[in-house]
């Protein structure tokens, strides 16, 4: 091949790949625009399309917290702090302080995991820009509050309790000497 038709053909396939490329914006003026003006014009609120288990910014109910301090030791950036000590009259734990600093938060999820009550979990609020950095430290505690304290064991509550006595009662049977495994109860 000549050295004629070897530059003519490397004008031509760049002329047609300037054309290619112009083809393809040229069909962006003609589409319609994927962006979505937010948050005015959304035909549905962000917050009801987000994933059920979507981590947002966290929140904490302070009506079932126990201050077990199980969140802030399993924060790996500490960006939980907690402050509780115990009343030496009635034993009750009394909560001073609990800040979150959303700055810092990095929506792992893995404060939420070790909680026993569930107390705090991520929620679906994800706008958490401010002008300063101050503002971010969210303050749970006004004033110092009494930690809730469960009341142990599942027979506290009405829906498991009938469940645990006859599970006792077929173990009761079933723990006799000679015993046998009981039969199943019929239906009433």
């Amino acid at each position: 091949m000549s050295a004629f038709a070897e530059y003519t053909r490397n004008i031509r396939d760049a002329v047609t790949s300037i054309f290619e490329g112009m083809a393809v914006t040229a069909s962006h003026f003609v589409r319609k625009p994927y962006t979505v003006q937010y948050p005015d014009r959304t035909a549905v609120r962000v917050q009801d399309t987000l994933p059920f288990r979507y981590r947002g910014i966290l929140e904490v109910d302070l009506e079932i917290c126990t201050g077990c301090l199980a969140c802030e030791r399993a924060c790996p950036i500490d960006c939980i702090v907690i402050t509780c000590d115990k009343d030496p009259k009635t034993k009750a734990m009394n909560i001073s302080q609990f800040d979150i600093d959303i700055a810092k938060c990095m929506y792992c999820g893995l404060c939420s995991e070790p909680c026993p009550t569930g107390s705090i979990h991520h929620t679906t609020e994800f706008e958490g820009a401010d002008f300063s950095l101050e503002s971010l430290i969210r303050r749970f505690v006004k004033d110092p509050i009494v930690a809730y304290k469960p009341k142990k064991g599942p027979e506290t509550d009405p829906r498991i309790a009938p469940l645990l006595s006859r599970g006792m009662h077929f173990l009761d049977q079933w723990a006799q000497p000679g015993g046998e495994k009981p039969a199943a109860e019929e239906a009433e």
